[in-house]
This record gives structure tokens, C-alpha cells and sequence, in this order.
């Protein structure tokens, strides 16, 4: 996840400047436009830094003072957002040159949350944002004087293969989030009220149009893509449902077809990577076990950062600022609460980028740390260009860059940094591509769900009478993943997923799950790498980092379409090399569910 400190970010820091006159529609010019998006990139250049620093403070430090900070930050934050796309407004019908249209739209688009222009509407917006972020760092489920936290909770959904032990833990995070339900509403139309000033129908309308096509094209464009990936989901779905059902039986799994929510090894069912062990081809071989091998070569969280470093630097990218080592937080802190979820922070938007999360020595974190640093790597890349370019090309591309980083983590990566000795026979290819599955293929549902809720909720086809009931016939419909028990409004399932009371938008994640694959057989096209696809690792490969490096330096200067022809040779996202990858195991899942009545 990425954590940005200026306009157009979600993590909505402060900035504060001084007011400036509001352009008059009926006599403004180019020069106008000039002067005005000079005045928004120097306040924007001035400011952010302190912006940012509140926010890291708030993550890192979460107490009454801290979201009270949070707050007014956001609070200020808000209502410069909205000046300025106020302001930006009156240039809508001069003809301008194509890069200050591009700002202006990024100046009125790119906002997570647009706060109305009242003040004290603005302050009660800041301060519900501030107070559900705080609410979910700091959750925790007691029984009686016995209290865990979402890690411990977790922990116990990878872990335990006791159905009832499970289903306490999932219910037990999800006694954290029923209090968030009355802001959660409240902020929905406090921002839906913001977006509308601006001249879009809703806040899910405002997010849909940062992606240089037709905001209602692009919807369509996911269904798309969606549809490639489908019929591998199905199947990998049928699959993971008939052995979870050898295991669990009927009575636990039920006959619908769909998989209870809380057996998936994930506390979203996001990731099912944790039930390799009851699904895995019995004839598949042993998988490397990352993990027992970091531990073998005396790695700790800062030793697994330094090789993920190593990676970007092997493609001919500079190495990480000595300010990123003594800044980051790499360990949870025993004294206080932090907000543990890991995220790439861009501090001054030039070189003071930082990671934040609470590392574990395994392979989980060694793959997560190599995406952070995608984050990282793409924000220093693009700091000489405009402030309101210093983005991704689409907020997908920002997300898939270090996961493309990663699907190069293959034996061959293990060898060549000295975590194994000799690279094992593909007849183990088959096991190694199902864990991958169950991580990357059982997320795109997932992924795509989330917005779909969203904007829904945003548009007022899901009332707030029905959050909860709409949030599960979302994930019936393109999961096939059920709750495990009765779910009422009582509950509010969606605000048990970081993302939504962070207010984060999510198609990101999903349009990364797909265009990592696409940039990872181009890039191994450009590599020179010639066999099976998964086998790929781009490691040391300084044609493929050329290649990488000036998608990285274009920012969001250029619409995505220009940055996908640069490192894809094609103007179209294609998830066909989602399929490429995974084909063996396509055919061995097609053959396993011979018989079996799949579908829900």
C-alpha cells in the first residue's frame, strides 16, 4: 500500500497556505491557468512535508493527541483540496495546452474524499476520518481480561484447522467495527456532498474518473478483464471447496456450492495461501520453504529490506536514501499502538521515503517488503517531475510495480541472493503455482468486490439499511465466499477490512493482480528470458530495468495508456498473461474437477 503526502493522495495530510482569489469564469486565460497551477504546485511543494509528518506520526503513534492532530490535519487538508478543485473550475471551458489540462483535471479528480465547502461540515468530515482510522489501529477483541489484536487474530485464522476455534477468531475482529457504522454513514454523505459540489454525481463517480477514459467506460473495462480471469477462478474455486469439505465435512462447509468465509486461511478470505497444505497436488513435490530458510541464514527484518533493495538496485536503480534506514519503522514497538498494516510513505516528496510496517521474519513479509519497495523506488523515480505528477501512471500501475518485483522471487532469485543451493526440478512447478494461485488468483474477486460495494454504497443502490447484506451478496456473487453464521445490520462486515474505514479506493490492488503479470512477461520478453513463464526472474537484468525505469520516471505525466505502451508495447491492460502464467496448473485443475459439481 502506498502512503502519499500531496494533493491528489489518500492519505490526505495536512497542508495549510494562504488564500488565494478565486479566477473569475467569465474573463480567464491561459496565463491565468498558468498562474494558478503555479500557485497550487508551490503551496503543494511548501507544505506537504509537514503534511505528511502529522500522518506519520498519527500511524506510528495512535493516542487521543495523535487523532486529535489527525484531525484538524485532514481538516485543513480538506478544505484546501476543495478550493482549489473549486478554483480549478473556472478554466473547464478555455482551450488549454494538454499537460495544464492534465494538472487542472488531476487538481479537481484527485482527491479520496472531497470535503463540502462549509467549514464545519469540513471539521466533522476530518474528524470522523481521523477517529475510524484510530478505531481500527487500535481494535481489539476481548474475552473477558484476554485481549488480541488483529495480528493475534490472524495468526489464528492461518493457523488453526479447528472450525470452531476459526470461527471465534473471525467473529472476534468483527466485534470492532459495528461502532464505526453511524461515521461510516455520516462520512458517505458528507463526501458524497463534497463530490457533488464539484460537479460529480458521487464520490464512487470521482474515483472512477482518474483513469483517462470515460468514467462510466471504465467499469466495463473492469467486467473485461475480470472475464479473462474468471474461468481460472472458478476452477480454482471448485477445487479448494472439495478439499475443504474432505476436511471440515458438509456439516461445517454447507452445499451451496460457496465457501464459508472463516476456512480460508485469511481474516477476508482474501488470500488462501494458508491452506496450501489441504488443497496442494499430492503429487506436486515439496515447495521451498521460504520462511524456515530466512531463519536458517539468520535474517531479520532489516536483513530481508536490504535484499529486497538489492533487487531494484540489480535492474540499475540507485540504492535507498541512508534516511530511509533510520526513519522506517520495521518492528512492532511493545510501548504503544501502531498501524501495523504495511505502507510506502513519500515524506517530502524527494528523498525522504520510508516503509511502515511490523515485519515478521517470513516469507509473507519477504514478499510484502519487496512491494513496498516498489512503492519506494517508483517515488523517488519520478520526483523531478511536476508535484501533481509524482503518481503512478494509474494508481493500479503504483500497486503492481513492486508485485511485478516480486513474482521474480523464483527459485532461481533464491539461488542467486544464496538462500538455496541448487535450483529444484520443474516437477515441482505445479505445487509452487497453486500457493501462487491461492495468493494471487483467489485475490482478483476479492479485489474487484470491494469498489463494487463502494460505489454502490456511494450511489445509493446499497442504502444504509442494507451495508451488511450488500457487502455479503458481493462476496456470494464473485467470491463464492459465504459468512460463516448469520450476518444482520448489527454487524458492519466492511468496516473489518482496513481499507474501508481508511477509505482507501481498492481497484488498485485489482488492477494490479492484473497488469504485475503483463509487465512481468514483457519485461522477462525484454530479459531475453526464454521458457514457462513462471519460471522468470528478472533479477540483475539491466534490459528489463531500462525498460522499467522510464515507466517509472513518466509519473502520471502521460495518460496510463502512453506508460502500458512503454513497458508493454500495447496501449490496452490484457490479462491474458494472468493466464500464460498459471496455464499447467489450469490443465491439473481442469482435470481434477472432472466429475465434481462445481459453481454456486
Amino acid at each position: 500500500m502506498i502512503k502519499k503526502s500531496v494533493l491528489l493522495a489518500a492519505s490526505m495530510a495536512l497542508a495549510a497556505c494562504q488564500p488565494h482569489q478565486k479566477p473569475s469564469s467569465d474573463a480567464v486565460t491561459v496565463a491565468d491557468a498558468e498562474q494558478f497551477l503555479a500557485q497550487v504546485e508551490t503551496t503543494l511543494i511548501k507544505d506537504a512535508e509537514y503534511a505528511a509528518r502529522i500522518a506519520w506520526v498519527q500511524a506510528n503513534f495512535i493516542t487521543e493527541d495523535t487523532v486529535w492532530l489527525g484531525a484538524k490535519s485532514i481538516e485543513k487538508m480538506g478544505a484546501l483540496q476543495v478550493k482549489f478543485a473549486n478554483q480549478a473550475k473556472a478554466f473547464d471551458d478555455i482551450e488549454l495546452p494538454a499537460d495544464m489540462r492534465r494538472r487542472l483535471n488531476i487538481i479537481k479528480g484527485g482527491m479520496t474524499l472531497a470535503a463540502p465547502n462549509d467549514a464545519d461540515k469540513n471539521a466533522r468530515l476530518a474528524q470522523i476520518m481521523a477517529n475510524l482510522s484510530a478505531t481500527y489501529g487500535a481494535g481489539k477483541y476481548c474475552q473477558g481480561e484476554d485481549c488480541q489484536n488483529l495480528g493475534q487474530l490472524s495468526k489464528t485464522i492461518a493457523e488453526s484447522r479447528d472450525a470452531d476455534e476459526l470461527l471465534n477468531a473471525w467473529n472476534g475482529w468483527r466485534t470492532v467495527s459495528p461502532a464505526m457504522r453511524d461515521s461510516y454513514q455520516e462520512m458517505v454523505t458528507l463526501a458524497n456532498e463534497g463530490a457533488r459540489e464539484l460537479g460529480f454525481d458521487d464520490t464512487g463517480a470521482m474515483w472512477r474518473a482518474g483513469y483517462d477514459m470515460p468514467a462510466n467506460d471504465f467499469p466495463v473495462e473492469l467486467d473485461r478483464l475480470w472475464g479473462q480471469v474468471k474461468p481460472l477462478y472458478d476452477s480454482l474455486q471448485c477445487h479448494v471447496r472439495t478439499k475443504l469439505t474432505d476436511h471440515y465435512g458438509e456439516a461445517v462447509m454447507g452445499n451451496d456450492g460457496m465457501i464459508p468465509a472463516h476456512l480460508l486461511g485469511n481474516m477476508w478470505a482474501q488470500d488462501w495461501t494458508a491452506v496450501y497444505d489441504l488443497v496442494k497436488p499430492q503429487d506436486a513435490g515439496s515447495t521451498i520453504d521460504v520462511t524456515a530458510l530466512l531463519a536458517e541464514h539468520d535474517y531479520d527484518a532489516e536483513k530481508m529490506v536490504k535484499t529486497a533493495e538489492g533487487f531494484f538496485t540489480s535492474l540499475g536503480l540507485d540504492p535507498l536514501p541512508e534516511t530511509f534506514w533510520t526513519r522506517s519503522l520495521f518492528l512492532k514497538p511493545r510501548d504503544r499502538d501502531v498501524q501495523c498494516h504495511a505502507s510506502a510513505w513519500d515524506i517530502d516528496n524527494e528523498e525522504d521515503i520510508r516503509i511502515k510496517m511490523c515485519i515478521k521474519e517470513d516469507y509473507e513479509d519477504f514478499v510484502t517488503i519487496h512491494h513496498e519497495l516498489g512503492h519506494n523506488f517508483y517515488q523517488r523515480a519520478y520526483k523531478d517531475q511536476s508535484i501533481l505528477y509524482r503518481n503512478g501512471a494509474n494508481d493500479g500501475f503504483h500497486e503492481a510495480i513492486g508485485d511485478t518485483v516480486a513474482l521474480s522471487i523464483t527459485p532461481q532469485y533464491l539461488k542467486d541472493i544464496g538462500l538455496i543451493d541448487e535450483v529444484p526440478a520443474s516437477s515441482n512447478d505445479l505445487g509452487m503455482l497453486m500457493k501462487k494461485a491461492l495468493e494471487k488468483i483467489a485475490f482478483v474477486p476479492f479485489g474487484l468486490m470491494i469498489d463494487q460495494w463502494r460505489w454502490k454504497v456511494f450511489n445509493g443502490e446499497i442504502s444504509a439499511e442494507e451495508y451488511n447484506a450488500g457487502w455479503w451478496r458481493l462476496r456470494n456473487q464473485y467470491q463464492g465466499v459465504k459468512a460463516p453464521n448469520e450476518r444482520t445490520e448489527d454487524h458492519f462486515d466492511p468496516g473489518a477490512k482496513y481499507h474501508i474505514p481508511g477509505n482507501t479506493p481498492y481497484t488498485r490492488y485489482f488492477l494490479a493482480h492484473i497488469l504485475q503479470f503483463q509487465f512481468h512477461r514483457e519485461l522477462c520478453e525484454a530479459a531475453g528470458f526464454e521458457g514457462d513463464l513462471h519460471q522468470c526472474s528478472i533479477y540483475g537484468n539491466k534490459a528489463a530495468g531500462e525498460k522499467l525505469i522510464k515507466v517509472l520516471e513518466m509519473g502520471a505525466s502521460q495518460p496510463w495508456q502512453d506508460a502500458m505502451e512503454v513497458v508493454a508495447n500495447s496501449r490496452d491492460m490484457d490479462a491474458t498473461a494472468v493466464v500464460d502464467y498459471f496455464a499447467p496448473l489450469k490443465t491439473w485443475l481442469d482435470e481434477q474437477n472432472k466429475g465434481r459439481d462445481c459453481g454456486w
